[in-house]
């Protein structure tokens, strides 16, 4: 199912009204987008997949005052993606890897600590 747009006309007075008409709009389930349009600001666009228009422009009527549906069709706006700059697509993928681990070797000479070690002689004793 696509997108469809929805231009409801709603009689509004005052912005207590058009607040009223955008939170109920807004809480519709399927809504997408919710704007005000026209030139007093008495057009609800609705932006939406699977919205019921003529249940939408009932509870407008109900609840704000009168209201009357002007329009329904599908969204025509089209995702217009910008061409890949190719030196970000490299830097997204690019992978350093992980420095090699370091052998570390610890030399202890018993000889600092006043032991001497003879190879000759018996460790035991």
């Amino acid at each position: 199912m696509a997108k469809q747009k929805i231009v409801i006309k709603v009689q509004m007075s005052s912005d207590r009204c058009r607040s009223r008409a955008m939170a109920l709009v807004a809480a519709t389930g399927g809504v997408d987008s919710v704007a005000l349009a026209g030139d007093g600001k008495d057009q609800v666009v609705v932006v939406g997949e699977g919205v019921d228009s003529v249940k939408l422009t009932e509870a407008l009527r109900k609840k704000i005052g009168g209201a009357q549906l002007v329009q329904v069709g599908e969204d025509k706006k089209e995702d217009k993606k910008k061409p890949a700059d190719p030196v970000a697509e490299y830097n997204q993928w690019y992978y350093y890897p992980p420095p090699p681990p370091h052998a570390v070797v610890y030399d202890h000479h018993a000889a600092g600590y006043g032991y001497h070690t003879r190879p000759d002689t018996c460790s035991i004793m």
